[in-house]
């Protein structure tokens, strides 16, 4: 047997030890108990009953304490929040961009400022996608036409048609409502999105709405932390969940370098989730959200602007992304991860993490930080689509395969980064492959201007069937695709 044979063999053992040490305990004394009271007999614990002297008073009482402590222990037990079911919006063939559409396009938007075009190529080839992303009709026209009117179309195609296919799907009503929040960072008129969704479906007058702007990519998972506190807050409620964002009124058009990044990677993209805390939705429902860890770094000025919408030198309105962007995400992850290790981690991980942290400050301050494999906790990852680069980082912090980021990667090359809508796809893409079942857990990660680093964590809660519809349907068959380091064009 080779060394790292027996490696393996015994972090096996380790781990089912630890990770099962009460249930090893628990089985050798209930069965000393049940042992010592099979010799004792009938006469023996009837003897023992009449002993302890019990009147009906006192028997009274330990069942009213018993009821009291039950009743407090129910009021106070958070209600289970159920995912019933989601839809991503999947953009018309018509909007399409492939590369040569692309840059064909830059060359004649930006046709007095070659370097610039040249950038956006090298940005492209690099980029992780593929050639069937979409964009909005006003930004195919040349020059584009980020108008008001232009950028309502889009919002009502790509959130209605979320909306109608979650409806379609689950048999929801206008009326069965309660709770509307609605995410959107670079769009926000007035009315607002969440108002128009409103007025489309004739929601009640009495719906409590939400809309959230200007919170970047993570803002689905900061949706859904709000839901789930509406939801806590109103027993027997459904809430509608709907993450998106805009790109019409966002298409830069100057030549700041830091400021076209955007335009290369940012497609369409929404996505419409429905959940409910009611006790009828739990046996249909698909998943139950377990935990929900937020991480702000807005305090730090340089995490702060590292992305920031902001005019060039030439009056142009686009987000800037800092250099700073890869090294302010890995210090926000690894806060977030320090905080959802202890709530997801099993014992076995926890306990090498503390024993390490121990050496390194009593014995020797050079040994290597244990980095907790959270392969041990989570079946499926759901990583921000929203770069190459970022999925890349966090594969290599998270020592994760090349399975565990297929769907992060795999989102990226077919519909670009949708924003806050990525990790929805990325969990119709691993449900599309058939990958998930009852029992599974789901680790959706995501980062955000301000800059913020969200986790949500769900467990499948029923045999997902692999779907028909969706927004894989007439592709999944071929991917995963190899997605090279560099497309030359």
């Amino acid at each position: 047997m080779s060394p790292s044979t027996k490696q393996n063999y015994l972090k096996s053992y380790y781990q089912y030890t630890v990770n099962n040490f009460i249930t090893l305990l628990i089985i050798p004394l209930a069965a000393a108990v049940t042992m010592h009271l099979h010799r004792l007999g009938a006469d023996g614990l009837i003897g023992i009953w009449e002993s302890l002297n019990f009147d009906t008073i006192h028997i009274l009482c330990s069942v009213f304490l018993l009821i009291l402590i039950s009743t407090i222990y129910l009021l106070s037990k958070p209600r289970s929040i159920y995912l019933v079911d989601y839809s991503c919006f999947k953009p018309p063939f018509t909007f399409r961009v492939p590369f040569a559409t692309f840059m064909e396009h830059a060359h004649l938007v930006l046709k007095d400022h070659p370097e610039s075009v040249d950038f956006m190529m090298k940005i492209l080839e690099r980029s992780g996608l593929g050639e069937e992303t979409s964009l909005p009709p006003s930004i195919h026209y040349i020059p584009p036409e980020p108008t008001m009117e232009k950028a309502r179309e889009e919002a009502e195609l790509v959130m209605f048609s979320a909306i109608d296919n979650l409806m379609k799907k689950t048999g929801l009503k206008a009326k069965d409502i309660d709770i509307l929040v609605v995410n959107c960072s670079l769009f926000s008129p007035t009315p607002s999105l969440s108002a128009m969704i409103v007025n489309k479906y004739k929601l009640r007058s009495n719906i409590k709405s939400f809309n959230l702007s200007g919170m970047g990519c993570s803002a689905g998972v900061i949706s859904v932390d709000l839901a789930k506190d509406l939801l806590q807050a109103h027993p027997n409620s459904s809430a509608l969940v709907v993450s998106t964002e805009i790109i019409t009124p966002n298409n830069y058009e100057g030549t700041e370098r830091a400021m076209l990044l955007p335009n290369c990677i940012f497609r369409m993209g929404a996505a419409a989730v429905l959940l409910s805390n009611k006790s009828s939705d739990r046996r249909r429902a698909k998943y139950k959200l377990l935990h929900i860890v937020r991480t702000h770094k807005g305090a730090d000025d340089k995490s702060y602007r590292c992305v920031f919408e902001q005019e060039d030198s030439e009056g142009r309105v686009g987000v800037h992304l800092s250099k700073d962007l890869m090294i302010t995400a890995g210090k926000a992850l690894k806060s977030n991860i320090t905080t959802i290790g202890p709530l997801a981690l099993p014992a076995s991980e926890q306990l090498l993490f503390v024993l390490t942290l121990i050496g390194r400050k009593i014995i020797n301050p050079k040994w290597k930080p244990y980095i907790p494999d959270f392969k041990q906790a989570f079946d499926h990852f759901c990583i921000h689509a929203g770069g190459r680069a970022v999925i890349d980082e966090l594969q290599k912090s998270l020592q994760l395969s090349a399975q565990h980021v297929e769907a992060s990667r795999m989102t990226l090359h077919r519909f670009g980064n949708t924003s806050s809508s990525s990790v929805w796809y990325e969990l119709a893409y691993i449900e599309a492959k058939g990958r998930m079942k009852k029992g599974d857990k789901i680790w959706q990660i995501a980062f955000g201007s301000g800059f913020k680093c969200n986790s949500a964590v769900w467990k499948c809660n029923r045999r997902i069937e692999t779907p028909v519809d969706g927004p894989w349907k007439d592709c999944i068959d071929k991917y995963p695709v190899l997605v090279p380091e560099v497309v030359k064009l």
